[in-house]
C-alpha cells in the first residue's frame, strides 16, 4: 500500500489511540493492527466499493468486516467521533447535492429568471 495515501495522520492517531479496544492491558488479544484496519474502513467509505473488493494489503476482506461489525456493536466508532468531534478540521468538507433545493424560479423555469440591465446601463 502506498502509505501516503493514507487518511489517518501520525497526530490523528495519537488522538484516537487510546479509545480504540485491543490495547496492550485489555482482556484478549492486542491488536497490532488498528491503523490498517481503520484505513481499510476509511477506504471502504471513500471508494464506496462492497467489502469483498477490499485490497489484500488490507488484509482478509471477511475479517475485516467481522471486526467492522464487532466494532459497531460495542460502539467503538461513536467513541471514536466522540473523540474527533471537538475538534473538527474541515480538510475534507462534503456537500451532497441531493440535498440541495432550488425553488422554481431559480432555475430557468417559464416565468422565471429574467436578467436586466441595471437602471445605471440602460440610461447611459
Amino acid at each position: 500500500m502506498i502509505e501516503q495515501r493514507f487518511v489517518i495522520t501520525d497526530q490523528l492517531w495519537q488522538r484516537i489511540e487510546p479509545h480504540l479496544p485491543g490495547k496492550v492491558g485489555d482482556a484478549g488479544a492486542t491488536a497490532k493492527d488498528n491503523r490498517l484496519f481503520l484505513e481499510a474502513v476509511f477506504w471502504r467509505v471513500r471508494t464506496g466499493s462492497p467489502w469483498r473488493d477490499l485490497p489484500p494489503a488490507f488484509g482478509n476482506w471477511n475479517s475485516q468486516f467481522r471486526r467492522f461489525r464487532r466494532w459497531a456493536m460495542a460502539g467503538v466508532f461513536e467513541r471514536l467521533f466522540k473523540a474527533v468531534s471537538c475538534d473538527p478540521d474541515f480538510e475534507y468538507a462534503l456537500i451532497d447535492g441531493t440535498i440541495v433545493q432550488v425553488h422554481q424560479k431559480a432555475t430557468g423555469a417559464k416565468g422565471g429568471l429574467r436578467l436586466r440591465p441595471l437602471d445605471a446601463r440602460a440610461g447611459g
